[in-house]
């Protein structure tokens, strides 16, 4: 995107405040569903390396108190 296509945050801003109140709405829940699904995603990427690791024997199992004394020992 050229420095001449980029919009800043307050020029959005007034752009999205121009807009009559249901397309406000609208966007809103349109960027909350966006969200939710990015989260999702991240979520399940990150599951997905948990049972990766699991599968290696990377994951350690013990009570907090034994993972701190593992970590400074």
């Amino acid at each position: 995107m050229s420095s001449q296509q980029t919009t800043t945050f307050q020029e959005a801003l007034a752009i999205l405040e121009s807009l009559p109140e249901y397309q406000q709405e609208d966007l809103i829940h349109i960027m909350q569903r966006r969200r939710l699904e990015r989260r999702r995603e991240l979520l399940a990427e990150r599951i997905k390396e948990a049972r990766a690791e699991h599968a290696r024997g990377e994951v350690t199992r013990g009570t907090v108190d034994e993972l701190i004394q593992g970590v400074t020992a």
